[in-house]
């Protein structure tokens, strides 16, 4: 399961497009393993979710995530959540190559100036 939330200028994040179950639409700056990764402005690999403080179940079958900010300007523009099944099922390997494809990703979207107007695309 992946989707891309993309933040509001209040810091809150946004579901924008995603693969899988429904998931949660709105996330409050600073919470959970999104909302956490867009105010550290850095990728986060939690090998168990439910460990995480202040995790939010949007899929409870979800089991471990990886969570990367795409970047503009310095500044968070969206973030990617890739869930897992599986208690640690990202390994350190693909969790490199996730964020070298996150950087991809921010870097396209970056230049065709879709990134910043991903929220109003998304609703």
């Amino acid at each position: 399961m992946a989707g891309l939330y993309f933040t509001d200028p209040d810091g809150s994040l946004y579901l924008g497009p995603f693969v899988g179950k429904p998931a949660c639409m709105e996330i409050a700056a600073g919470t959970g393993v999104v909302g956490t990764c867009a105010s550290r402005e850095e990728p986060l690999l939690v090998p168990d979710v439910h460990a995480f403080p202040g995790h939010i179940a949007c899929d409870s079958e979800s089991r471990s995530e990886a969570v990367f900010p795409l970047m503009q300007d310095e500044t968070v523009i969206a973030v990617l959540d890739i869930d897992c099944l599986q208690t640690d099922g990202i390994t350190p390997d693909q969790f490199r190559s996730f964020q070298t494809i996150t950087g991809l990703i921010a870097d396209l979207l970056a230049k065709e100036g879709n990134l910043r107007s991903g929220l109003s695309s998304a609703d």
